[in-house]
């Protein structure tokens, strides 16, 4: 394994390129572990896209099982729609892509766990509470050769497979909670990397579909369930 600083270079480097990456675009893959109520771990698989324009254009779609969401961040609003429930929300958050993230997460309680994946500061948002790097040598992700590096604070590990060459993004993430039943480990496996394209701004508009009904935040958080009723999260 090379040392610490060696690390601490390949991820500043990818948060310099992520950073300086004013418009970009990917598929994803994401995989939840959760705890049933009879203590057994059961993995919940999704998918889904994102687009993104700086410093304040933000749109994601989020298909499953238990959920099929989509939702869209213009620089004044942000709106999310829970498609097979019919409703939708829009909260009034103004500013950059980062002051959502840190609204959404101090203000409305939403996590967010790769959302540090997307601010200007991946490096900032990632290190704050790290209390050990290491690198452990290179991996493979759908092809792409990466550097694989681990990450450790008090309460999680972290894992990031960083893409080789001159386009050092993020090709996998993974969050593992330890000493915890719940929320055992979050995944996503990023593929399909896209930079050089123009977004247009109405990309980034939320048009509620015919039918749909908007509802505040609290109403729509119990229609849309993104787990079903056997998972205890929070217990």
């Amino acid at each position: 394994m090379a040392d610490e600083a060696d690390a601490d270079r390949l991820l500043k480097a990818m948060s310099d390129y992520l950073a300086a990456t004013t418009e970009f675009s990917f598929d994803y893959d994401a995989t939840l572990d959760v705890v049933s109520v009879e203590d057994q771990i059961i993995s919940f698989a999704s998918s889904g896209e994102v687009a993104l324009a700086r410093p304040d254009k933000f749109h994601a779609t989020r298909v499953g099982g238990f959920t099929n969401i989509v939702m869209n961040y213009d620089g004044s609003n942000f709106s999310v729609l829970g498609k097979d429930a019919g409703v939708y929300t829009q909260l009034p958050i103004s500013g950059s892509i980062d002051q959502l993230v840190d609204t959404l997460r101090e203000s409305y309680g939403q996590p967010l766990p790769a959302a540090d994946l997307l601010t200007t500061d991946t490096y900032a948002a990632l290190m704050g509470n790290v209390t050990d790097v290491k690198d452990f040598g290179s991996g493979v992700i759908a092809g792409q050769e990466c550097d694989h590096l681990g990450l450790r604070t008090d309460e999680v590990d972290l894992q990031i497979w960083i893409a080789q060459g001159d386009q050092p993004y993020p090709c996998r993430y993974v969050i593992t909670t330890r000493g915890e039943k719940q929320g055992l480990q979050y995944s996503l496996n990023i593929r399909d990397w896209r930079t050089g394209e123009t977004l247009a701004d109405d990309a980034f508009t939320f048009m509620a579909p015919d039918g749909a009904t908007e509802v505040s935040i609290e109403d729509y958080k119990e229609q849309v369930s993104e787990l079903p009723d056997f998972i205890r999260m929070g217990e």
